[in-house]
This record gives C-alpha cells, sequence and structure tokens, in this order.
C-alpha cells in the first residue's frame, strides 16, 4: 500500500507504472496463496476434507514431483533420490500435495551438492512410509514439537527464499490425518527427517 500511494503521489513514467503493477502482483499472488492455504486449513478443522478412496502407486507420485522440481533442484545444486515403492488408499492429488510441500521443503533446506532422500517401505504395522530426508544443519530439538503448527518458523534464516506462509507442513499434517495417517519429524547428526505412515492399500480394492 505504501509503495503505491508513493507511486501516486506524483505523476510517473510508463516504465514506473508497470514496475509497481508487477510488484503488486507479485504480493496479490502471495497473499492469494496464503488465504487458500488458510481456507484449507479451515475445511480440515471442521472435517470437512474427505479424501477420495483409490489405489496410489507412491513411488510413481514421488517421481513425477521429481520432475516437477527438477529445475529448482538443479538451480541450487541438489540431487534428488528414491528407494522403495508402496500402494496407498487415499486421494491422490491430496497425497501428491503433502509430499511435494515435504520435497519443496527438503531442497530448500538442503546445501549445495546435498541429496535429498525419498524411501518408501512396508513396516510390521501395516503401513506403508514415506520418508524424505535432507542433509543440512540440525533443527534444535525445541522447535521440533512445533514444526506443523501454522505459520511457525525456526528461524529467520530457514523462512529466508520460500514463497510460503508457515503453513506448507500444517497443511501436510492435516492432510495425513485425514487419511488417518501419522507424521513425525527428527533432526539429528546433519540430517533432518520427515516421515508419513499411510494405511496400506486394500488390494481387494485396488484389483
Amino acid at each position: 500500500m505504501m509503495e503505491t500511494q508513493v507511486v501516486l503521489s506524483k505523476t510517473r513514467s510508463a516504465d514506473e507504472y508497470r514496475e509497481v503493477l508487477y510488484s503488486n502482483l507479485e504480493e496479490h499472488e502471495r497473499l492469494a496463496r496464503t488465504i487458500a492455504d488458510m481456507l484449507y486449513l479451515a475445511h480440515a478443522d471442521h472435517g470437512l476434507l474427505v479424501p477420495d478412496s483409490q489405489p496410489v502407486a507412491l513411488a510413481d507420485e514421488v517421481r513425477e514431483l521429481f520432475a516437477y522440481y527438477d529445475v529448482l533442484a538443479d538451480e541450487r545444486g541438489v540431487g534428488l533420490s528414491l528407494l522403495g515403492e508402496g500402494v496407498v488408499q487415499g486421494d491422490k492429488l491430496m497425497i501428491r500435495r503433502a509430499l511435494s510441500n515435504l520435497l519443496s521443503n527438503a531442497i530448500r533446506h538442503t546445501p549445495e551438492n546435498g541429496t535429498v532422500r525419498v524411501t518408501i517401505a512396508g513396516s510390521d504395522d501395516a503401513a506403508v512410509r514415506v520418508s524424505v530426508e535432507n542433509p543440512g544443519p540440525a533443527i534444535d530439538p525445541a522447535h521440533l514439537p512445533r514444526l506443523f503448527d501454522r505459520f511457525y518458523r525456526v528461524d529467520a534464516s530457514r523462512a529466508q527464499g520460500s514463497d510460503g506462509a508457515g503453513l506448507g507442513l500444517a497443511i501436510t499434517k492435516s492432510i495425513v490425518d485425514a487419511h488417518r495417517g501419522t507424521i513425525g519429524v527428527s533432526s539429528i547428526d546433519g540430517c533432518t527427517r520427515f516421515e508419513i505412515g499411510f494405511p496400506r492399500a486394500d488390494h481387494s480394492s485396488a484389483s
């Protein structure tokens, strides 16, 4: 608002007006994303996130996300690695959004020449577990329980360069909760690791 008011205080050139309009457009797009995310979380609060139920091949979803984030990872000198596979029952678009949030977060916080590793594996508790881990400075244990809180930032340096408003991890948790899954995070010995547990797909419905 202040930028616009200053520009309107006297006559400017067309290029100056155009520059301010572009700046305003970027800010409006950021605010629109924030509002959309807040509405999404409001739906989650009222139990209005009702996932579709279909078999979702997690490895296929991760590979498509790797292709989407390939340019960003390449610009940052970050490698992407996938190991394992598994099928879960759920909403493909919602699950992809949850995985996308974790993957973009990991890429942003991985130092140059580091690798983001995604691992998919079954477990003894009839769940399929997906872990997304990246190298980098460890997060203080005091922050870990609050990482899924809305608008929470560990510190300014981790927020720098992010387009989000601190809602990505909160949305990821809402999606996992809607699928009756679990999500957790650990950060130790130079590695931060997020892990999601999804109920295994019902093979009878997948056939």
